[in-house]
């Protein structure tokens, strides 16, 4: 039986003058249960005393029949709940080595936003109502929900940009397994190319940043030039800095989703490198290069769409001479600097271009992987993750 796909749909809404306000409480009242909450949590772990979920909701309850925190009942008591299952999530993760310990929530940094069950929004007729609220929310609905989807979340975020959007969390029954297919694909992300085929096709770097770099320089000087404070010029040249990037980074994510898509389809096999880019963004000199090119973005979208559709992603080590390894005839170079771009092997005279040659070592790589049964996903955010070309026997615990 084929398994049901929970997609989030994402809209622009325009709220009015008191939505707008009720949001601004939720979120601020969100926020302050959150960091409340991990403050509570953490003063128990220091006392060697752990504390689950279940007791800091009913931390909220005192908090709330305190006179310093009643302001907490004028909102909707169903996102303070949430922020304290999602407070729970990041300690799982962080006790699971997935992720880094939790930190507090910044009200000039983090994300707003706030969430909602089913009990605390009703949607009919295409009609989304919060809780709280006496109207519904001016929805763009730029496409729509499949058919018979019935929301199970509402998720209501601002950006700094100042454009308000709401993510609806719902089944999706038109997801479904493609159909198998014996394609394969080697793929070499790069700066000069942002993908390489093992078919030999190139796929452009658009370098979204870079065409707009100018126009962000301006702004930001624009900015730095403004009094610091919450004055309404320095607000306005802040806002005009954040739609340059929400600009830049909304056409980076259309071109990798499209990407992404297009690769899933046609292929049954995707085979890609396991980069570690949070250390390769540690190069001054490409840092921003490698950063517009968003391949962990890239990654992320190919291996959800692989599971969604029934493909498979296999990531080859990221030891892996690709590049200095002849395709040909297996031959290894002894040094390949980023300046060459075609070289020819020594042994066999065959001429390569470098990305061409380093997505087919990828490929025969991945397929031998896949055929042997190794791990075929590295662990990416798990320290001492398990990669499918380089094994290591775990440590044991004492």
């Amino acid at each position: 039986m084929a398994t049901r796909v929970k997609r989030a749909f994402k809209y622009r809404f325009y709220p009015t003058d008191a939505q707008a306000a009720e949001l601004w409480r939720t979120f601020g009242c969100v926020r302050k249960v959150y960091n409340m909450a991990l403050a509570a949590r953490t003063e128990a772990w220091a006392r060697q005393v752990r504390v689950n979920y279940n007791q800091t909701s009913a931390m909220l309850t005192a908090w709330k029949k305190t006179e310093e925190l009643a302001y907490l009942n004028e909102v909707s008591c169903v996102p303070l709940q949430q922020a304290l299952r999602h407070l729970q999530m990041a300690f799982a993760n962080f006790f699971a080595n997935r992720a880094r310990y939790p930190r507090f929530k910044a009200k000039k940094k983090s994300r707003a936003s706030a969430e909602y069950t089913s009990s605390a929004f009703r949607f009919r007729d295409g009609r989304l109502t919060l809780a709280k609220m006496a109207h519904p929310l001016d929805i763009v609905w730029s496409r729509p929900l499949p058919e018979g989807a019935v929301p199970s979340t509402a998720t209501v975020s601002r950006v700094s940009a100042g454009r308000w959007f709401v993510s609806l969390l719902c089944e999706d029954p038109t997801v479904t397994p493609l159909a198998a297919t014996r394609a394969a694909a080697g793929i070499d992300v790069g700066l000069d190319h942002l993908l390489t085929l093992s078919t030999g096709e190139k796929i452009a770097n658009p370098r979204h940043e870079r065409r707009d770099r100018e126009r962000l320089a301006r702004a930001q000087r624009e900015l730095s030039r403004k009094a610091r404070g919450d004055g309404a010029n320095r607000r306005k040249a802040r806002r005009k800095v954040a739609k340059i990037h929400s600009r830049i980074a909304d056409r980076r994510r259309d071109v990798l989703h499209k990407l992404s898509t297009r690769l899933v389809r046609e292929n049954q096999t995707l085979v890609i490198e396991d980069l570690t880019v949070r250390t390769m963004v540690k190069n001054r000199s490409l840092a921003r290069a490698i950063s517009d090119a968003a391949w962990s973005q890239f990654r992320n979208m190919l291996e959800y769409k692989a599971s969604w559709y029934g493909r498979d992603v296999v990531a080859v080590d990221r030891f892996f001479p690709s590049s200095k390894l002849c395709s040909h005839c297996g031959t290894l170079q002894p040094d390949m600097p980023l300046n060459v771009r075609i070289w020819t092997c020594d042994s066999c005279g065959t001429a390569h271009d470098r990305d061409v040659n380093a997505a087919n070592n990828l490929l025969a790589a991945g397929l031998a992987v896949s055929v042997c049964g190794a791990g075929v996903r590295p662990q990416r955010r798990t320290p001492g993750g398990q990669s499918a070309m380089k094994q290591k026997t775990p440590r044991r615990e004492p």
